[in-house]
């Protein structure tokens, strides 16, 4: 298993090298919010496509 460390490394081995500090950032942030998402699926904290759009539907009509 990949530690964090390791998780960094390769973020940063495939930025550019003029990439600023708001880039790498940006990019770690983008990873922990996919993996996240990964676990949320793994867990089964999930909606289905017919969920959203009746509560899209709700939102919509207030």
């Amino acid at each position: 298993m990949e530690t964090a460390k390791d998780q960094v490394q390769q973020i940063l081995e495939k930025l550019p090298e003029d990439a600023s500090l708001e880039d790498i950032q940006y990019h770690i942030y983008v990873r922990q919010k996919i993996e996240q998402g990964l676990e949320d699926v793994a867990a089964g904290r999930v909606i289905s496509h017919g969920e959203v759009q009746q509560r899209l539907a709700k939102w919509l009509t207030k």
